[in-house]
């Protein structure tokens, strides 16, 4: 009998242990007021540089950080392009830039991958920009998950890197007179949990 009650307690013990081993994939909603994703452009081959942003943004991030897997999507609305200059804004939306009647978003979606300590340290996925998909591997700078006191759920937050060749996108204005295609991408988001992944 007392074998029994120990042999049964042991084996609810490891059953306990195995459920809680096993990791859950959390979904956090974007925060579109905390995310902008920015970009770094040249001008007139070297002679300065365009900095600028996207204003409007929606997506979600998953993580399991035990399991080191996750995922990110970042929708960027592409009519909210903003360089701090009405007329520049105005060129970058029409058909000889981002076309935006045309093509009214962009989207990244890839892999957390590379986890170090429970924290991921790149992403591997696909820019959809101008109609065009390609590779995109971005460089996360930060990455941090806390308790938020607002929103009272938690919150993780990121900063990612890359770059990219504005030509293979099929966006090559002024390529002719010397303007430098390569583009620099930072990604800074904020995410609220919202769930578990079923």
């Amino acid at each position: 009998m007392f074998l029994n009650i120990l042999r049964y307690g042991f084996t609810f013990l490891l059953v306990l242990a195995a459920e809680q081993s096993i990791s859950k994939m959390k979904i956090y909603q974007i925060d579109s007021n905390h995310t902008y994703p920015s970009f770094e452009a040249d001008h007139m081959g070297g002679l300065s540089f365009w900095r600028g942003k996207i204003n409007s943004t929606s997506g979600e991030i998953r993580l399991d950080k035990k399991a080191s897997l996750g995922s990110v999507e970042v929708t960027m609305d592409m009519a909210t392009i903003d360089f701090g200059h009405d007329k520049m804004n105005d060129h970058a939306k029409n058909e000889d830039m981002f076309d935006v009647k045309k093509f009214p978003t962009a989207t990244f979606r890839g892999r957390l991958v590379d986890f170090i300590d429970q924290t991921p340290t790149r992403v591997e996925g696909q820019l959809t920009l101008h109609g065009v998909t390609k590779p995109l591997t971005l460089e996360i700078v930060k990455f941090k998950c806390m308790f938020h006191p607002f929103k009272m759920r938690e919150a993780c937050g990121a900063d990612a890197r890359g770059v990219i060749m504005r030509d293979e996108f099929g966006i090559d204005y002024a390529k002719m007179m010397g303007f430098d295609m390569r583009v620099e991408l930072r990604i800074s988001v904020e995410a609220i949990l919202s769930g578990n992944a079923e």
